[in-house]
């Protein structure tokens, strides 16, 4: 039996250090379809839900040196969710099912070492896909450039402009492209 347990502990051990977070939910009352179908809807961003026993998990956890606040969390029925790739996308899933079936219930959550409480791992759930917000990060990042060529483009156009044509009154570029870079 001892075997067994080195294994199991083992493989728990290999699930949560290949996953940057852990779920810890409670399952009690969700019927055996549900929880098939949270399966399948947890599969689709690339994450698992698995059942251990609590004294396994908390050894687990202790090998790879999860904070030791996380065993106060690990009593009665408990779920544990890993996944491979975007966290924000598994609290999304969790919250969404529970809010649909209402079970399961968020315990606690384990976000690159550190403790997570369930309004936590709520406010990962309400943060847009990492795609969006990559995207997010790349507009900003490309405002200051895009000002910026349209006012040297109009200082350009100013500048081939015909003699004959009216003066306009404009900014000087420095001010403008000082401004741009603020």
């Amino acid at each position: 039996m001892k075997a067994e347990k080195t294994l199991l502990i083992d493989d728990l051990l290999r699930r949560v250090n290949a996953s940057p977070f852990l779920f810890v939910v409670d399952y009690t009352g969700l019927k055996v379809d549900k929880f098939a179908e949270l399966r399948k809807r947890l599969s689709a961003v690339s994450a698992e839900i698995h059942v251990f026993k609590n004294n396994l998990v908390k050894k687990a956890a202790e090998k790879a040196g999860y904070p030791g606040d996380l065993s106060t969390h690990l009593t009665g029925q408990s779920a544990y969710v890993t996944g491979a790739k975007d966290v924000c996308a598994t609290a999304k899933v969790m919250k969404n099912f529970a809010a649909e079936f209402e079970k399961p219930v968020m315990k606690v959550g384990v976000l690159d070492g550190k403790l997570l409480d369930a309004s936590a791992v709520k406010v990962l759930a309400d943060l847009p896909s990492r795609e969006a917000l990559l995207s997010q990060l790349l507009g900003v990042l490309q405002a200051p450039a895009s000002a910026l060529a349209r006012v040297l483009k109009a200082k350009a156009d100013l500048e081939s402009a015909p003699a004959e044509a009216a003066p306009v009154e404009a900014a000087p570029v420095e001010a403008v492209a000082e401004t741009v870079a603020a």
